[in-house]
């Protein structure tokens, strides 16, 4: 079936938005979870980070994380890892490092629950960055497609 270019950045458009919803509402609830539950927090914040990789690698089309991604039928750490190190290159080093600080909370905060309330505090901040940043690449259809 022959998809125009037009549509097709709609689609990638459209599935980049679904999980940019998903990362504002992990963020948001990982925020409100910080004081009260640091480990759920963790694990809220993490997940709003992974929603911001697959939005901004279907965003940017990273055609080398979806095939495997598509062909395996779900995401591994190994295409995440590929996937930040690619976007870290087109909006620079510091989605990287938000990247690590959300993997710390992931590892560290909800799997070995070594985390307090202002350790994930401090690392809540960079998780924000990425969610608001990508929310801005999205939003910005032309950016995002190229």
């Amino acid at each position: 079936m022959f998809i125009d270019s037009a549509e097709f950045h709609r689609s990638l458009g459209s599935e980049a938005e679904k999980h940019l919803d998903l990362a504002l509402r992990f963020l948001e609830e990982g925020k409100t979870l910080v004081d009260k539950d640091p480990v759920q927090a963790s694990e809220k914040l993490y997940k709003a980070a992974e929603e911001v990789v697959k939005a901004l690698t279907t965003c940017y089309n990273l055609s080398e994380v979806l095939d495997v991604v598509e062909e395996r039928g779900r995401w591994t750490i190994a295409e995440f890892e590929e996937a930040v190190e690619l976007i870290g290159k087109r909006v620079g080093e510091w989605f990287i490092t938000s990247w690590d600080a959300a993997w710390v909370l992931h590892v560290w905060g909800f799997h070995e629950t070594k985390l307090g309330a202002e350790a994930v505090k401090i690392r809540a901040r960079y998780v924000e960055k990425i969610v608001l940043e990508a929310k801005k690449i999205v939003e910005d259809k032309v950016t995002c497609t190229h």
